[in-house]
Parts: structure tokens; sequence; C-alpha cells
């Protein structure tokens, strides 16, 4: 009997998981504050600022399926921290880089692109384990968890913290960040070594099963997605979704210090209050789906996101701006809770990897294209425009959307 049949409530091992989450999400809410700060010190070019965001994500898009194959073939948490100690090592060079002056938009870009590499293999990693380790009742609960720790350390508590040590000195929240990868590291490694939970992943006939070729592994993942009509559509409508989301959020730092006139502290501070929304998502994410279902809470979620989107873009000042990204927040998380349940509900475990691979190349590959869209609706039309038209372009992509996604959700529940 495996853990997850076994335990009625969620395991040690998952806590243990959660605090390494919890402490890398802070380091990097840090280096997500800090990032943009840093680039706005090199060049005051939208054009510029966009290409740091777009190599950030870029890596989604390439190596998104060659990892998926990994998480399937290897031990899944040994992936994870092996991942954040490169991670930890990339974000010490960063921060050497940024004490000596000698940091340039290329070197921010090629830093990004490697740190965002393997953040590729440790959030796919991340999700195909969990269902090894919380029994399937548990799922909706644990990712409402996970993405409540993730939102205090990347969003709440994070930014703030690296907003702050950004004015004190441009590398100390770099420091942070490497610090809280190597933290996280030694907890996942630990975990690694608890109890006997042999990877289900190295071939579809069993542990011990010869792995496919790469090749065939990663099509494998591609069949399946194709042929399952339900996460086939969410993920396509998340790719137009995150090509919005990077579209209007490329300008955002403009927005709030040339038009809105935010230090760096308040930048920070603004991320902040931003993110109280993100958390009461995650807190109560799972409740708000267990009353009102699954298709409702989605679609409620994506219709509100569609209306802040555009009233984002018109924000007269910081107050409405971070209430309004405080209500995108609450509902993206609500998102991310049912999608990501549902494909660990949905999804055979040795397929997971791959699936969740083809899952997320599709819904993040779009992003840089995004960041530099976004880029130039922001230089030609002004940092306002880029949200605005964000939201336009997920309102039309949602009304070609519903009705499949009413059929095909209502036919898995009918099951």
């Amino acid at each position: 009997m495996t853990q997850s049949e076994a335990a009625p409530h969620l395991s040690p091992a998952y806590w243990r998981l959660w605090w390494a989450t919890g402490i890398s999400s802070v380091g990097d809410g840090a280096f997500t504050a800090a990032v943009p700060l840093l680039a706005v010190t090199v060049t005051q070019d939208a054009r510029l600022v966009s290409v740091v965001s777009a190599a950030t994500f870029l890596p989604w898009l390439l190596l998104s399926l060659p990892a998926g194959a990994l998480v399937d073939r290897y031990d899944r948490v040994a992936l994870m921290w092996r991942a954040q100690v490169i991670q930890a090592v990339l974000v010490g060079a960063v921060a050497l880089l940024a004490a000596s002056g000698r940091i340039e938009v290329p070197v921010l870009a090629v830093m990004a692109f490697a740190l965002g590499a393997c953040t590729v293999v440790f959030s796919n990693a991340a999700q195909a384990v969990l269902p090894d380790l919380v029994a399937k009742p548990l799922l909706h609960q644990a990712n409402g968890h996970q993405q409540a720790i993730t939102t205090i350390g990347l969003q709440f508590a994070g930014p703030p913290v690296g907003g702050l040590l950004f004015a004190a000195g441009a590398a100390l929240p770099f420091g942070l960040d490497a610090v809280s990868f190597a933290l996280s590291a030694a907890l996942l490694a630990s975990l690694a070594r608890s109890g006997d939970r042999r990877h289900p992943g190295r071939g579809v006939e069993g542990h011990d099963a010869a792995p496919p070729p790469m090749r065939t592994a990663i099509a494998d993942g591609l069949r399946w997605l194709a042929g399952h009509r339900l996460l086939r559509t969410l993920a396509l409508l998340l790719g137009v979704n995150t090509f919005c989301w990077q579209l209007g959020n490329v300008s955002l730092i403009l927005l709030a210090t040339q038009e809105l006139h935010l230090d760096a502290p308040g930048y920070g501070l603004l991320l902040a209050g931003a993110a109280a929304g993100s958390l009461l998502g995650g807190l109560l994410g799972a409740p708000v789906v267990a009353r009102l279902g699954a298709l409702p809470a989605l679609l409620a979620a994506l219709v509100t996101n569609v209306v802040t989107f555009v009233g984002i873009g018109l924000s007269p000042n910081a107050i409405v701006l971070g209430a309004l990204l405080a209500v995108t927040g609450f509902v993206t998380t609500l998102w991310n809770i049912v999608t990501v349940s549902l494909r660990q509900q949905i999804v055979p475990s040795a397929l997971l990897g791959r699936v969740n691979s083809v899952y997320r190349m599709l819904g993040w590959g779009l992003m840089p294209l995004g960041a530099l869209a976004g880029g130039m609706v922001a230089h030609t039309f002004g940092v306002h425009a880029p949200y605005p038209v964000a939201g336009a372009l997920r309102g039309i992509c949602l009304v070609v959307a519903v009705p499949v996604l009413v059929q095909a959700m209502r036919g898995l529940t009918s099951r």
C-alpha cells in the first residue's frame, strides 16, 4: 500500500516539501522585485526590459518536453534539489556581478534563461511528486496550501524585502535568493532520503521496466494530452492567458515607477499588497471549489480576470492598481488549484511528468512572446496600454472556449 493510499491526512513528507517551497519562495520574491529594479537602472527602454522577462520564460517553450521526460525517468525529489543547488550558484553569480557594477541587459537575460531552465525542471517535478505524497481526496487542500505558501513568499514577504534590500545594496536581494535556494535544497535532499518511496515513473510497466527512448517518452505525453479534450482545451486557454499576462505584466514596473511615481520600496509594497489576494485564494480556494464546484469556480476566475486586466491599465493611482492586482491574484490562484488538481487526478502517475510538460509548454511557451509584445505595445502606445489589450484578447478567447469547457467538464463529472 502506498503512502497516498494509507494516509487520510497531509503527511510529514508533504509538510517538508511545503517548508522547502516556502523558503525558496521568499528568496524568489525578493529576486522578482529586484530584477526589474536592476534592469531599469541599466536601461529605461521598455523593449530591453521585456527581453529580460522573455528570457526568464523562454525555457518553458524550449525545454519543457525533455524536462517532463526526465521527471518521469528519474527520482523527482532528487531532480528538485539538484536544480535548486544550480540556481543557488547562478543567483550568487548575479549578486557578485551586481555588487561589482558589471551587470548589463545581456548578462541579465542569460542568467534569467539559465534560472528559468532550472525552474522548468523543479516546477514539473514538484507537481508530479505531489500525488505520491498526498491522497487524492486531499489534492485540492494540498495544492491550496502550496499556492498559499508560494504566494506568501513569492508575492507577500519576498517583494518588500527585495525592494528594501535593493535600496540598501543592489546585490543583497540576490544573495538572499541564493541562500534560500540552498536551504530549500537541503530540506528536499533530506526528503529524498526519508523512507522508501520508489519512483513510479521509470516506465509504464513498473519501476524496474526499462525506460523508453527520450523521443518515444515525449511522444507518449504529447499523444495522451492531445487525446484528452478537457486538458487539451485548458492547456490552450492557459497559453493565451499567460501570453496576455506577460503582455500586461511586462509594463507593470514602468507603470508603477514612471506613471504612479513609486520608489523601490513602494514597488515592493505594491506587489506585496497585490499578493494578499493570491494568499486568500490559496487559503480559501479549496472551500470555494467545494462550495461552487470546479466548473463554476473556473469560469468565475476567467471572467473576473478579463475585467480586472482592463481595469489595471486604467488605474489612476497605486491604491486602485494594488486592489485590482489583488483580485487578479485571488482568481488566478483559484484557477491554479482547480486545473492542477484536475491534472493530478486524471493523468496516470507514470505519465504525469510528460503530460505536465506538454501542458506547461503549451501554457507557458508563449510567455516570452507575450513579454516582447507587451514591450512593443508599451513603447508604441504608452505603459497604460498593455493590460487593456491583454484583457480584450483574454475575453475573445474565453468566449470561444466556454462551450468546450462546459461540455467537457460536465462529461467528466457525469462519469
